[in-house]
């Protein structure tokens, strides 16, 4: 093991913890073979802090990477030598996938596992012991087809992640091909790693392959090898999304790219009710209900048709009411795709178990040095508090200061600036607050999107947008997802929810698709925050994806004049004048109106 060593830059520690100097020739490749399998923590300017997990580490192991590859890239990197409990402790937690394994025998779903003591263990466990139905020997359980999910639920949850290989139910066959040639008369074809993932999903039809998820960057093409995947697995399709907006793009890329009718592709939303060879809805579809205490309306579709393959969309958005029909539904072929596997609400573990263990991921940094992303300037610009309301804001709790903190109406004189400052390039302004964004739009005479936005409307002003009929559109977080706008350059994120790491990527991804001809290839992401308040902290949280994956944030700090902080408390009193006579919501909620929709 080697000793010290003062130009490497990981300081790698005792309690599987990581530090990571950025200043370093090193850094750059360190922080890429770190990434696959470490969760960083923690993004200060200097030191990243990241951390070795269990489900971290099995999903390098599914993605093909061993324990001594893990051990090298530690060693090989680290300042001082590597503490021999590290080394310990990953060697035995990653050895722990594929210890158990789900295969079928003789029709039968068996359990398998590699010692008897191990197979005496894990019937110890309480949530575990009803899911064995048979013992058949000493290393073989007899399981439930019903229970292939939840068996695997809860054996994840005390450590033991079991290495599906039972195969899949084939479904209704479909005749889709990928075309040469799409409707614009443009050649398709697919980028290589795109092949690259849909080859890895599918396995060449095998055990090893069908279910999984996929990570790529906002901008790669996620949809594409979607399709990709469905031409290879050639059966009947069930396709989740995030919104009606996604939907539709979904449908329009399908037609789009491959030999498939408009007959062939469904769509199952509040207005429409079509199941078709390839059918596509909406999560907030899929869990509505009259009341909390009724059934889900919609999730009989899993079962409406012979499914061979499920595509989960922002698999990171799939609300936990899903995940139990997931758990039904193993037998069936299931694709996860995303931009981050991060889950604000903890459940990664589920992911990993009903949907699959991560097949491919691909640094945002290597597809933006092939061209096939933009590249990204990230700026935070501080702005000060007015003077005025800096007594309310320390008075206040930490929801209302935050709140305050993200509606800063100094913020509306650095919108300007930055609109000036880009006068030749297209602009979203992204923010959570309806209120805020609605005096941003009358400011700047800029359409805007909100949740209660009807879908026609929505349509038109981004078409209108891509054809250049607006330079600026302002949206709130309904845009957070899967919206095509290729041509949109420029994003001022104007507020965001608390910490959240995944918004964060996802709104830079709103910039990141290439360029059209004649457009420099370079994004621009501005998040405006406000000095010296917990809006900035959350910022902090919210860029830590960001900057494990290689994006930088410099720090700009606004100065405003006298007449802009006079201007920005008059703004004030008209924001708080218009929430106390309407009682809005804390932000704008998209489900709200799908819902509503999904009732008629």
């Amino acid at each position: 093991m080697n000793g010290y060593n003062p130009q490497n830059p990981m300081i790698v520690q005792g309690d599987m913890s990581i530090l990571l100097e950025t200043t370093g020739p090193l850094y750059v490749e360190a922080r890429d073979a770190l990434a696959r399998f470490a969760e960083l923590e923690k993004s200060p300017d200097y030191i990243h802090t990241y951390r070795i997990t269990a489900l971290s580490l099995w999903n390098a192991a599914a993605a093909g990477m061993s324990p001594d590859e893990i051990k090298h890239v530690l060693t090989h990197y680290a300042k001082y030598p590597v503490p021999e409990s590290v080394i310990t402790w990953m060697q035995d937690r990653i050895s722990r996938y594929g210890r158990l394994k789900l295969i079928k025998e003789n029709g039968r779903l068996i359990l398998v596992g590699p010692d008897k003591p191990t197979m005496v263990q894990i019937q110890k466990y309480r949530n575990v012991k009803p899911l064995l139905k048979e013992q058949i020997d000493p290393l073989r359980f007899l399981i439930d087809d019903n229970n292939r999910g939840p068996l695997k639920q809860a054996l994840i949850k005390v450590e033991f992640p079991v290495e599906d290989l039972a195969g899949y139910t084939d479904g209704a066959p479909l005749d889709v091909e990928l075309v040469d040639n799409m409707r614009s008369g443009r050649k398709f074809g697919l980028r290589n790693y795109q092949s690259d993932a849909a080859e890895i999903f599918y396995a060449a039809g095998g055990v090893k392959g069908g279910s999984g998820v996929l990570v790529l960057p906002c901008g790669a093409g996620k949809t594409v090898i979607g399709i990709a995947s469905m031409s290879r697995v050639k059966q009947r399709t069930l396709i989740l999304t995030t919104n009606i907006t996604a939907l539709r793009q979904w449908k329009s890329e399908i037609l789009d790219k491959t030999t498939l009718k408009d007959e062939d592709v469904g769509e199952y939303s509040g207005e429409i009710k079509e199941i078709r060879p390839v059918t596509i809805t909406t999560y907030q579809l899929m869990t509505y209900r009259k009341s909390k205490t009724d059934e889900f309306v919609h999730m009989d579709l899993f079962n409406a048709e012979n499914w061979g393959l499920i595509i989960y969309d922002e698999v990171h958005m799939l609300p936990a009411p899903v995940f139990r029909s997931v758990a039904n539904i193993q037998a069936r072929r299931r694709l996860g795709l995303t931009a981050t596997l991060v889950r604000e609400d903890g459940l990664e573990d589920d992911v990993f178990s009903l949907i699959g263990p991560k097949k491919f991921d691909v640094p945002w940094k290597s597809l933006e040095s092939d061209g096939w992303i933009a590249k990204a300037n990230c700026i935070e610009v501080r702005v000060p508090l007015p003077q005025a309301m800096k007594m309310e804001y320390a008075t206040a709790d930490q929801r209302d200061q935050f709140r305050m903190a993200s509606e800063n109406p100094l913020k509306i004189a650095v919108v300007e600036r930055l609109i000036k400052q880009h006068n030749d390039d297209n602009i979203l302004i992204i923010g959570q607050y309806i209120t805020q964004l609605e005096m941003l739009s009358a400011e700047f005479k800029a359409p805007i999107i909100t949740g209660k936005t009807p879908n026609k409307e929505r349509q038109e002003i981004y078409d209108a947008f891509k054809k250049k009929k607006y330079k600026v559109i302002i949206v709130s977080k309904v845009a957070n997802f899967a919206i095509d706008l290729p041509d949109a350059n420029v994003a001022i994120q104007v507020s965001g929810t608390f910490g959240s790491r995944q918004e964060e990527a996802q709104r830079l991804g709103r910039v990141l698709r290439p360029k059209g001809e004649g457009i420099e290839n370079i994004a621009h992401f501005y998040s405006l925050t406000t000095k010296d308040t917990n809006e900035q902290e959350f910022a902090n949280k919210r860029q830590r994806f960001l900057a494990e994956q290689g994006y930088n944030y410099r720090i700009e700090f606004e100065e405003v004049s006298k007449e802009a902080e006079q201007r920005a408390v008059e703004l004030w009193e008209q924001i708080n004048a218009i929430r106390a006579a309407r009682a809005e919501e804390e932000n704008d909620e998209d489900p709200a109106v799908v819902k509503e929709l999904a009732t008629k």
